[in-house]
């Protein structure tokens, strides 16, 4: 499977095994969504399950922070990442403070799930990564796979979660790994061992980083589709990095990370979004404050740049071999 596959039948497993699970959006149901990712579930699950709702994403997230607080798990999807911010006040004062607010008597079971990131020359309206400003928000899990087996898992368990989940799927990796500079395949993918999807049903854990490539010299931490382009890059180096997939930014596998950090001397944050008070600062925080003494150099963060997304020039926006390549060399020589 692809990840649009693994969406797909993660979606399909979930519907069928709780009958309390819908799944609404833009587009979502005859059409089966813009990428297809709900394609089939209509008419195998019924348009009362799988349903079109208007253009109103503050409408979208309201009816399912209600279904949510009824006891429902509805599965509403923004149909670009972009399209999210006419619903930011139901999310944050709403789902988010759900459980808190009543103590506990009721719950925001609910999954949004978005695609993300650029890749697809969508421009400044289909591209953006909002992901750290959902991670400043107490009560909001962050989920983004990175693998067609990952994002099957995650979001199974996602939706199975009684908090509100954001589930951001990276677009530019949705049909394939590429990184899109070189224009191939990514090698390492073919290795990876999440490339085979079973087509019953499995959890992933949220909170679990994965370690893709274990490494002595230096420890990467990435998310989505950077975690493929920093694999291509470290190989072309021949640097004994180790790579480690979030999966999750909340919660956040600290464990891993300062295990990681603590054992190379060197860290380095790779990630889409643009940099000022992106996720990447928190991160590197995070390793400052508990690996101090163990840092042979300082941290580096390889990011997108603190602009509005470009169109034509967005693969000079990505992190891509020539930066991270650049800066592999800098904290190495530190």
């Amino acid at each position: 499977m692809n990840m649009i596959q693994a969406i797909n039948s993660a979606l399909d497993c979930a519907m069928a095994a709780d009958p309390d699970v819908v799944i609404m959006g833009e587009d979502v149901g005859f059409f089966g969504g813009v990428f297809r990712a709900t394609a089939g579930l209509q008419e195998k699950h019924g348009k009362t399950r799988c349903f079109d709702t208007p253009i109103s994403e503050c409408g979208i997230i309201g009816v399912a922070v209600g279904m949510a607080a009824y006891g429902m798990r509805p599965v509403p999807e923004i149909q670009f990442a972009d399209y999210i911010y006419p619903g930011l006040d139901q999310i944050i004062s709403e789902a988010a403070r759900m459980r808190y607010r009543s103590a506990g008597e009721f719950t925001s079971s609910m999954t949004i799930r978005s695609p993300f990131g650029g890749g697809i020359f969508g421009g400044q309206t289909h591209s953006q990564s909002p992901e750290a400003i959902f991670a400043h928000v107490s009560g909001l899990k962050t989920v983004i796979p990175s693998t067609p087996y990952d994002a099957k898992g995650l979001l199974i368990s996602a939706i199975e979660d009684n908090d509100p989940v954001m589930f951001f799927e990276p677009k530019r990796i949705y049909n394939g790994p590429f990184d899109g500079y070189y224009d191939r395949p990514v090698k390492p993918w073919a290795k990876h061992p999440a490339s085979d999807v079973p087509e019953e049903i499995y959890r992933i854990p949220l909170g679990k980083a994965n370690v893709v490539r274990e490494g002595g010299d230096l420890t990467i931490l990435a998310y989505g589709t950077m975690v493929h382009v920093a694999l291509g890059v470290v190989e072309e180096h021949g640097i004994d990095a180790e790579v480690i997939d979030l999966r999750s930014i909340v919660p956040i596998d600290i464990a891993a990370i300062e295990t990681s950090v603590k054992k190379t001397g060197r860290c380095m944050i790779i990630h889409e979004a643009t940099r000022t008070a992106g996720f990447g600062a928190e991160l590197s925080a995070l390793v400052q404050e508990r690996c101090f003494y163990h840092l042979e150099a300082p941290i580096e963060r390889v990011t997108g740049f603190d602009t509005p997304y470009p169109h034509s020039l967005e693969w000079g926006y990505f992190p891509g071999p020539v930066r991270i390549g650049n800066a592999l060399d800098k904290i190495m020589k530190d």
